[in-house]
């Protein structure tokens, strides 16, 4: 199979993230979709249509031969079961995140991967945008110091404002932590190295809300997960960072991630983008803004991770929104809530390496082998 032949794709699961999938995967070659599936038929049609690309079954896309890895971008509660059947037929799959709902449920999806012998990857893939990869190369040039600490904010009022199915996000497997904290964490990781323990606090102050979004304006959604989540992560290397995820906020003017050294501190963009402004400052000095060095930070990339998962396939080096990162981000946000309940610390058993930097797969500004 020649390193250049771009890699078969099948989509299950046509919900309103596949649109952002299907745009993006345009820009990256060695991806080639070939096929949408979902278990509501003309959910599939409907995007087949949009974006002329062939409609087949879930079984059908299962079993086809030309699909090498299944793009899993169905809700949370299903991301194992469909995983799980990817693998089975003996497809690659990269899920949306998070990987699962629950901890023992990722490592048995990671534990079959490796059984197989097939790749499992996972996003977020923001990470990989070209202003958290500038993040990332000021952190590791040491311009920072040593690192102390810092901060992570993701706050607003809740997702039925806009989204026209919200139930979900209040459901098992939802919730701020786990909708919102893969991006905060993995780029924690990503910037920091593994999570060691955390400790946590939580609320779910409201029992049911009102969804103000269309079609459904007036419906009210039964909550059952914690809406308000906050948290400290203590990092292997020394760091500690306090971590907030809140549908319950009306409004904040904190920044999405502070990293704080003991010679400047470094301010990073919203990690569910990947681009962003990137400011420094140094000790008696003034805010400074960092242009952005490398590529894929004007636009929205949500392929980049897929991209780099396939070409990784083809060169056989490690792909790096990978199933080991995502099971740690999983473990870190269900360890910060389970400390909530239990009011204890609670050690991380997980600790994958940092990803490569991205530039190391850069070639004239375009991800290569």
């Amino acid at each position: 199979m020649s390193d250049k032949k771009p890699v078969g794709i099948g989509i299950i699961g046509c919900g309103n993230i596949s649109g952002t999938y299907l745009k993006a995967a345009k820009d990256f070659p060695i991806l080639d979709i070939r096929a949408v599936a979902d278990r509501h038929h003309p959910t599939a049609v409907l995007q087949g249509e949009a974006f002329g690309v062939p409609v087949r079954s879930v079984a059908d896309l299962l079993a086809a031969d030309d699909i090498d890895i299944v793009l899993n971008l169905t809700i949370p509660q299903a991301h194992v079961e469909v995983g799980m059947a990817a693998l089975a037929a003996g497809k690659h799959v990269y899920s949306e995140k998070p990987l699962a709902v629950t901890v023992s449920e990722g490592r048995k999806l990671i534990a079959e991967g490796e059984r197989l012998g097939l790749r499992v990857g996972c996003a977020p893939d923001t990470f990989l945008g070209g202003a958290h990869q500038t993040c990332r190369d000021i952190v590791d040039s040491g311009a920072l110091g040593q690192v102390v600490g810092g901060t992570a904010f993701f706050m607003c009022p809740g997702h039925e404002r806009w989204h026209p199915n919200p139930d979900f996000y209040y459901k098992s497997g939802g919730g701020p932590m786990l909708d919102m904290g893969p991006y905060y964490i993995t780029q924690l990781v990503n910037l920091l190295g593994p999570v060691a323990s955390v400790t946590g606090m939580a609320s779910m102050l409201r029992k049911t809300r009102p969804i103000t979004s269309e079609p459904r304006n007036g419906e009210m959604i039964e909550v059952e997960v914690f809406t308000h989540v906050s948290g400290s992560l203590a990092f292997a290397s020394g760091a500690i960072v306090q971590i907030v995820m809140s549908f319950d906020v009306a409004g904040h003017r904190h920044t999405p991630i502070e990293i704080y050294g003991t010679d400047a501190t470094l301010l990073v963009p919203d990690p569910n983008h990947f681009g962003g402004q990137v400011e420094t400052r140094a000790k008696n000095a003034d805010w400074v803004d960092v242009p952005t060095t490398m590529p894929y930070w004007d636009g929205n990339f949500r392929s980049l991770g897929l991209a780099d998962m396939a070409h990784a396939i083809r060169s056989k080096r490690p792909h790096r929104a990978s199933g080991a990162l995502a099971l740690h981000a999983l473990e870190v946000m269900a360890a910060v809530e389970d400390s909530a309940r239990t009011g204890q610390r609670i050690e991380i058993a997980t600790q994958p390496d940092r990803p490569a930097p991205l530039g190391d797969n850069i070639v004239n500004t375009i991800l290569a082998h």
